[in-house]
């Protein structure tokens, strides 16, 4: 029984995943790959994203390069609706889902 507890102990913790950085742009479900002028729900991207969150239940993302991950906080995501942004978490790849610990501004250069 021992020898088992301690293989499930050491197995859980070969598991564990290590949080990593994500840097993307935070957008919404309706827009993804194809940007916020079909939908032009407001006068800029950051206010079309937050009408579809609100209007069309859509979820805050990211967007890096063709890969979409939904934001596990998305209170948080809000706030940086259409920037540019890293996002520090972990990834449930079967779900393409990122558990953030913080997101940060990314300076445009």
């Amino acid at each position: 029984m021992r020898t088992l507890l301690l293989s499930l102990v050491v197995g859980g913790t070969l598991l564990a995943v290590p949080p990593a950085t994500f840097t993307g742009i935070i957008t919404d479900t309706e827009c993804t790959q194809g940007g916020h002028a079909r939908m032009r729900m407001g006068e800029t991207d950051a206010e079309c994203a937050r009408a579809c969150a609100v209007y069309h239940g859509s979820a805050y993302v990211l967007e890096e390069g063709k890969n979409v991950y939904t934001l596990s906080d998305q209170k948080l995501a809000e706030r940086f609706a259409a920037q540019k942004v890293a996002v520090i978490g972990t990834l449930d790849a079967t779900g393409k889902i990122i558990q953030v610990e913080s997101i940060a501004a990314v300076k445009e250069r």
